[in-house]
């Protein structure tokens, strides 16, 4: 177990594993924990990368007193960490709110990242604006955010359960939403933030690969709103995971995990390229 001081006195829980290949940082989903990439883990550590997994400020095993815990301060952890752990142009894996995170980290970066990886990400946009009709129904959030104060375990549990697009095993249901148990109150300022939070532009400027990982039955970030980020980066992927909800690296991980390794094994021969041009 590793902790690094973000902000005075507070913590952020992370894990740090050694590996040859490029070095993958994951950010889960909001609420969530490091612990619900545990098959993409596997994956890639079997595969020798190197890999950096966190919980957000207010979940898992992270404090839970952080006096700020916006998307731009989770975004800023990511970025101590590929720092404090001395990583070597990264991937940042974002999946869910953890996209709107990656994209804010990969911009900050700058050429010490190698691309993204948005899995069910929440970005450029999660809810409908002017000149973005697509995103999720904000009214909906709101609503749970408010029934969060009076019965937070049934909205954690609502909020696991509608990951999935279709039944899994119960011990994956039960052990998910135990992870989403373990948030507190202050990680709903990510939430809130996210609902007007606008990444246009940093998609747009963003010039590095980008591999745009989506369920076609995801409850939280509909598809055709996937299609639209798809088209502002300069160079971005899209992998359509059929019959998939929020979660497809739960879901249906080998499928999944082929696709991660497949891209980062691209980055991979484009770093040797350039270094042999070198």
């Amino acid at each position: 177990m590793a902790f690094l001081e973000v902000e005075k006195g507070k913590r952020v829980y992370y894990e740090h594993y050694r590996g040859d290949k490029t070095p993958v940082v994951l950010v889960h989903c909001w609420g969530g924990t490091a612990q619900l990439w545990n098959s993409t883990l596997s994956a890639l550590l079997s595969a020798g990368h190197e890999v950096v997994r966190l919980d957000q400020r207010g979940c898992g095993q992270s404090d839970k007193d952080f006096s700020d815990a916006s998307i731009g301060a989770i975004a800023s952890d990511v970025v101590a960490l590929v720092e404090h752990c001395g990583l070597a142009k990264p991937v940042i894996n974002g999946w869910s709110l953890g996209g709107a995170v990656a994209m804010e980290a990969g911009s900050r970066l700058g050429d010490n990242v190698s691309g993204l990886v948005l899995t069910g990400a929440a970005t450029p946009r999660f809810t409908p604006t002017e000149g973005w009709p697509y995103g999720n129904d904000r009214q909906g959030s709101e609503d749970n955010l408010a029934l969060m104060a009076v019965d937070r375990p049934a909205v954690m549990k609502g909020i696991a359960d509608a990951c999935f697009a279709k039944p899994v095993s119960p011990e994956l249901a039960a052990w998910a939403w135990s992870q989403f148990a373990l948030n507190g109150p202050v990680a709903e300022q990510s939430l809130r933030e996210l609902l007007d939070i606008d990444q246009r532009q940093l998609a747009r400027e963003f010039d590095r690969p980008v591999l745009v990982v989506a369920g076609d039955e995801d409850a939280f970030v509909p598809y055709d709103g996937v299609l639209a980020a798809v088209d502002l980066f300069p160079s971005a992927r899209l992998v359509k995971m059929e019959g998939c909800g929020h979660a497809p690296n739960m879901e249906n991980p080998s499928a999944y995990n082929a696709e991660l390794l497949s891209f980062l094994q691209e980055i991979g021969e484009g770093a040797d390229a350039r270094q042999g041009d070198a």
